[in-house]
């Protein structure tokens, strides 16, 4: 499919485009229940997991549907910090097998390769994934930006007067 994702009915209500040519009545609701973290996820996972509930359903958009997308994203942060840790401990090179050849005149040559490591590059895809599954939340800056959400406001004290 070419273009742009079709933005969900809900979201087109919040940011207040919605058209009636442009909603699907027969798009299905997500469920009331809150999300609950599966048994799969780590314990670090699971923590991650209820921090992004508690984000959603501060922004009104928790639904026990989105479970498998949550997890993933918290799964995925998770992947992040272990590649992190790795790479602050070990550095983000290191130096390959050194290869020994004899020169011309009978010297010994050492050639050694410095690579990155796997973990960066495991991080930089972890990182990608991440970032796209915040923005499917609405979770990212630019992805909030687009949305006004009807949060709780501060009763005004002199609003009577």
């Amino acid at each position: 499919m070419a273009g742009r994702k079709p933005k969900p009915d809900h979201l087109k209500l919040i940011t207040g485009t919605a058209q009636a040519c442009r909603m699907n009545p027969s798009a299905p609701e997500g469920s009331k229940a809150p999300p609950v973290a599966p048994d799969w996820l780590s314990e670090r996972a699971a923590e991650i997991f209820e921090g992004l509930v508690e984000i959603l359903g501060e922004m009104g958009l928790a639904s026990g549907s989105d479970t498998a997308m949550l997890a993933m994203l918290a799964s995925r942060i998770e992947e992040v910090e272990i590649c992190t840790a790795v790479i602050e401990d070990a550095g983000r090179v290191y130096v390959s097998k050194a290869e020994t050849t004899t020169g011309e005149d009978g010297t010994l040559v050492v050639k050694q390769m410095v690579r990155a490591r796997p973990e960066v590059s495991m991080r930089n895809e972890a990182l990608r994934h991440v970032q796209s599954l915040l923005a499917e939340f609405g979770l990212s800056p630019a992805a909030r930006s687009r949305v006004s959400a009807a949060g709780k406001k501060e009763e005004d004290e002199f609003a009577d007067f």
